[in-house]
């Protein structure tokens, strides 16, 4: 489980020090994503664990009048993004907390987050509070994975570790596949005041690596993002070079032109405040 003290530290950190590669890996999920919150004009978007910057860098591209915000937990993402995003004159970052975060004057039409919705402790909470905040009839736009079983790069990545290194992860507890079920994130969003709920089944090519060394970039990675990377780190040296060897052999056989692309499933949702 990942929880909000391990995005404000940990987690946090490793994310930025990753930025390009996670921005990489991600990259044909956030084309998908921004082409349906792009749908229509853009008053006040709202990015939710904006991370690097990536989304919001390209909503504020796309629309330049609109005022982009993006919000995060953890301190040092919020740094790189600020960096990258320094020459665009329509967008802020700011450190808190979406279930609770106001600003005032700024009243959303779009809410829009890349994977960044599923860490949230009391998610009916969460979302009631981004309803209020939100504009009348403001659209809600965000991706997450779907199950751990579709994500078969996750599933292989941690089946590289030792036997018992590698808990699977709860259905509904916090963390990146607590959004799997569309049931539960249903009624969640329900229970919220959204209405108009929709899921779209997208698959993508999760890039790992790339270059003339794409599985030594692809072991470097897994090494500090995913699903492995905790349990990785709490290895003996012998039992860090079988999962490094496991993980080597897969990678290597999913390896074409210098390419590393693993098969990724997710959900794009879209939802409608529910105050007309």
């Amino acid at each position: 489980m990942t929880t909000k003290l391990d995005w404000e530290g940990r987690v946090g950190r490793s994310w930025a020090s990753e930025w390009q590669r996670t921005d990489r890996s991600f990259g044909g999920l956030t084309d998908q994503l921004l082409g349906k919150a792009s749908v229509r004009s853009v008053l006040q978007a709202l990015d939710v664990g904006c991370g690097a910057g990536e989304l919001s860098m390209a909503m504020a591209r796309g629309h330049s009048t609109a005022e982009v915000v993006g919000i995060d937990i953890s301190p040092e993402l919020l740094e790189v993004a600020q960096q990258r995003a320094g020459y665009l004159p329509n967008i802020d970052f700011e450190l808190g907390d979406a279930s609770n975060w106001t600003r005032p004057g700024f009243r959303p039409d779009l809410i829009m987050s890349r994977h960044g919705v599923m860490f949230f402790d009391d998610p009916v909470a969460a979302f009631a509070h981004l309803e209020q905040i939100a504009a009348r009839e403001a659209r809600l736009v965000f991706s997450c994975f779907r199950s751990f079983e579709e994500n078969s790069w996750a599933d292989r990545v941690a089946g590289c570790l030792p036997a018992g290194a590698f808990v699977p992860p709860d259905r509904f507890s916090p963390g990146p596949f607590a959004f799997a079920d569309q049931a539960h994130v249903r009624g969640i969003l329900g229970d919220a005041g959204w209405t108009d709920i929709a899921f779209e089944a997208i698959d993508y090519a999760f890039i790992a690596g790339t270059g003339e060394d794409a599985v030594g970039d692809a072991l470097d990675y897994f090494q500090s993002i995913g699903p492995a990377a905790r349990a990785a780190a709490g290895l003996s040296p012998d039992e860090k070079a079988r999962f490094l060897g496991n993980l080597g052999r897969y990678l290597r056989n999913n390896e074409e032109g210098g390419i590393i692309a693993l098969r990724a499933a997710a959900w794009i949702v879209t939802a409608k405040a529910g105050r007309s």
